[in-house]
């Protein structure tokens, strides 16, 4: 019954998180633009209710994070894009 206590069991393996490393896809595509009239690419920047998702999220850099928010916010003002809703993706 007794163990050694350099033998431990687990009923699961612990699991190793690895971060992969967040990379604004912007700079990497070379992209200068960010187009308010196509509402598929920048719902990949909104959660399930319509909210933009933080920078800390989707890695974008700070000058295409505001470029994204304003398409965003326009993409909305001309009723391309919802203000509020319950599962958008």
């Amino acid at each position: 019954m007794a163990q050694n206590a350099s033998e431990i069991r687990y009923l699961t393996p612990p699991t190793v998180e690895i971060k992969k490393k967040k990379y604004c896809r912007f700079k990497k595509n070379k992209l200068k633009y960010v187009d308010y009239k196509d509402p598929e690419f920048l719902k990949k920047f909104l959660n399930e209710q319509g909210k933009i998702l933080p920078r800390r999220l989707t890695g974008t850099s700070l000058k295409f994070q505001r470029k994204v928010s304003t398409a965003i916010k326009r993409a909305r003002h001309i009723a391309l894009l919802p203000y509020v809703t319950d599962l958008l993706k």
